[in-house]
């Protein structure tokens, strides 16, 4: 979402790095092109203006000009500013009171309140919550049914509402509901309009009214820019607003929704939607989408979404079978599917320090993760004695392989030899000491679904970190740029 403003960015810190000493005149120099990068970014004026001001005083400040790394205090300040301009730390959900307590989703149509129910669903379900659903938009087609389908999917209880049914009675009776079924959060998806209406606005407070919600959230579609901007300053002044969900955060929208929401609001963004799937929600955290903006990656982010996704048991399995050097291709194609479920590449390379390179290379290349599906395909159509042992792969059968798989044979001695190298590289790490000496690689806290679990923040030449095969120096092996660009 942020690629074009990070750009820009990366572009001025480097003028700036490349001053031996920064000026009054270079910081006013790289300031304006920073403004000019977050106005084209869709940032709402006003905080733009503040923003720099901000840092321009921060900057000419003596620990900057007097500093032996100038350059890389103007990053500082930039990040810390960032981060305070989002809202500084992460703003949990308020359930207290009562049970079950509402959260109520508001917005404009279109902008992914229903969807956005069945994703908190799911997030609330996962941190020991049980929610219930409330379908409370009678006016557009198929709310209720896209909303039933979805707790179906989920097995998540829903009131059975009705299109003929008043939206308050609606929410009345299914707070009984939600309490007979031994539920303790409401979720209520709310109508509506094309834009903002009184009939909206009273209809709201109606059921804000009888609801009692713990929470009103805005949920804004981040592709719409700075008119989200609009849309949540139009909703802060009618209705008790209490945070913000930006949807498909995942698109190309230029940022300025994310970077002007809690500014202009005084509303924290408590959440991110970033995918159709319905796990595909984040808790927005300042401090790390400042992180990833300036380049920095997201290793926190990426060390949770492992744990979410990857069994520690068998974490732990793979990892000693690695330090004993049987991985095999079954391995191999156990830690692909893993990349998959944590969000593809593109995703995980943007959360990488170090990876923009190798995502920029991606993208160029019209790569997606379509690809982790044809290596996967490759490894399904062996069978499973060459799975377990690759030697017996002579000429004959990789041609059987490539064919089952739809690729080519240069295809499968690539992902052959990304086997190998992950091989070597254990060997590599068992003469280190094993776990224990790849842990004090990272200050001895190791790697997550690899006996340890502490961050890999500036770790050289890591290979297949996390569930991810192959990840040295920061750059994609060789073999896997060479099958990426093939597709």
């Amino acid at each position: 979402m942020f690629e074009n403003l990070s750009d820009k960015l990366e572009s001025v810190f480097k003028k700036l790095k490349g001053h031996g000493k920064l000026t009054e005149s270079n910081i006013e120099e790289g300031l304006r092109e920073v403004r000019l990068a977050l106005l084209e970014a869709d940032v709402h004026f006003r905080v733009v203006k503040k923003f720099i001001a901000d840092i321009k005083e921060r900057a000419l400040g003596q620990d900057v000009l007097t500093s032996l790394t100038p350059g890389q205090q103007i990053i500082k300040i930039v990040n810390e500013q960032l981060t305070e301009l989002m809202g500084s730390r992460h703003e949990q959900l308020n359930l207290k009171g009562p049970r079950p307590a509402a959260v109520m989703l508001v917005g404009l149509q279109g902008s992914g309140k229903t969807t956005t129910a069945g994703k908190l669903a799911v997030h609330l379900r996962d941190i020991g919550h049980k929610p219930f659903l409330v379908p409370a938009d009678v006016y557009r087609p198929a709310a209720i049914d896209q909303l039933t389908k979805l707790g179906a999917q989920l097995s998540v209880p829903v009131y059975a509402s009705q299109a003929d049914m008043d939206p308050v009675d609606i929410c009345l009776e299914a707070r009984v509901a939600a309490q007979m079924a031994g539920c303790d959060v409401l979720l209520l998806d709310t109508a509506g309009r094309l834009h903002v209406d009184e009939a909206l606005m009273a209809e709201m407070k109606a059921v804000a009214g009888v609801s009692d919600p713990a929470e009103v959230l805005l949920v804004v579609d981040s592709l719409t820019g700075q008119d989200a901007v609009n849309v949540a300053q139009s909703f802060t002044d009618e209705v008790p607003l209490t945070g913000v969900v930006l949807t498909r955060m995942d698109g190309d929208a230029r940022g300025g929704a994310a970077l002007s929401m809690r500014a202009v609001t005084g509303k924290p963004i408590k959440f991110a939607g970033t995918g159709e799937k319905l796990d595909a929600i984040e808790r927005f955290h300042p401090a790390r989408v400042a992180d990833r903006i300036l380049g920095m990656g997201d290793v926190v982010s990426l060390v949770e979404k492992a744990a979410e996704t990857i069994k520690a048991e068998e974490a732990e399995e793979l990892a000693n079978r690695m330090m004993k050097g049987k991985f095999d291709l079954n391995d191999l194609r156990k830690q692909l599917q893993q990349m998959q479920n944590m969000g593809g590449l593109g995703m995980l390379a943007g959360m990488m320090p170090g990876m923009k390179k190798a995502k920029a290379a991606m993208a160029g290349a019209n790569m997606d993760d379509k690809v982790l599906v044809h290596m996967d395909a490759i490894i399904g159509s062996m069978t499973a004695k060459e799975r377990a042992n690759p030697a017996l792969l002579n000429a004959k059968r990789k041609k059987r392989v490539a064919a089952g798989s739809g690729t080519s044979v240069q295809e499968v001695n690539k992902i052959l030899k990304m086997h190998q190298e992950m091989g070597r590289a254990m060997k590599q790490i068992r003469k280190m000491g094993g776990l224990k000496g790849l842990a004090a690689m990272f200050g001895g806290g190791g790697l997550p679904g690899m006996g340890g679990g502490g961050s890999p923040t500036g770790a050289p030449g890591l290979p297949g970190g996390a569930g991810m095969p192959g990840l040295p120096g920061g750059e994609l092996p060789p073999e896997m740029q060479d099958f990426l660009k093939k597709k």
